[in-house]
This record gives C-alpha cells, structure tokens and sequence, in this order.
C-alpha cells in the first residue's frame, strides 16, 4: 500500500489544474473543467504523477482532495479519467457518482474541446 503524501494541494481554476506541491515543486496534477452552465459538475480528465514521484500516494491525495473541492462547492465530479474513476470506486463513501446524464455532458463537452484531451 503507498504511504500517504505529505503535499499541499492548490486549485489552479484558470488554467483547469489541482497542483500538488512538495517543497514548493510542483509533483503531481489533475487537468479538469467544469461543466456550464449550471448545475455544473467538475469533470476529472488527467491525473499525473511523474515516476520519479510515483507510489507515494500523490495521485490518491489528489483526487481526494478533488472531490472534497467539488463537495465545497456543492457540484458532483464526473471522473473521466481513469485513475480518478478507479479511485471512486474503491472510496464510495468519498466520491458519490454523477448521474448517467452529466456523464454524458462531460463527454459531450469534452469532444467540443479537444484541447483538453
């Protein structure tokens, strides 16, 4: 099982990052995007941990943190990314599923921008 990171987590919204940090470098990430308009969702596409940084628990640190951002803000997470996906199965407790409907929006808004794939 990987040891817990020790990472401060920031929510980078303009560029559609979560940024984990340790000693000020930048070790890992999320790419996502929220779902306009209401009642919007925050969609989960990357999730990215340099092997260099790898089996720390970087990647499950972030998408917690992920999906407490999203529970603060009152919007469901609809995890398109695999890692992130994976994670939600294994935490239901953490990571409540996003209806078929918002789903389908997420992938719907995410082949209308193909920038962020």
């Amino acid at each position: 099982m990987a040891e817990k990171a020790d990472v401060e987590i920031r929510d980078d919204r303009e560029r559609g990052e979560l940024v984990a940090y340790e000693g000020g470098e930048p070790v890992g990430s999320i790419a996502y995007f929220v779902i306009v308009p209401d009642p919007g969702a925050l969609v989960a596409v990357h999730t990215v941990v340099p092997s260099e940084h790898g089996g720390r628990g970087i990647a499950g640190a972030l998408v917690r943190e992920f999906y407490a951002l999203a529970g603060r803000e009152g919007v469901p997470v609809v995890p398109l990314c695999p890692y992130a996906a994976k994670w939600a199965q294994r935490h239901p407790g953490e990571a409540p599923e996003a209806s078929a409907e918002l789903v389908q929006e997420a992938k719907r808004q995410l082949g209308d921008h193909p920038e962020l794939l």
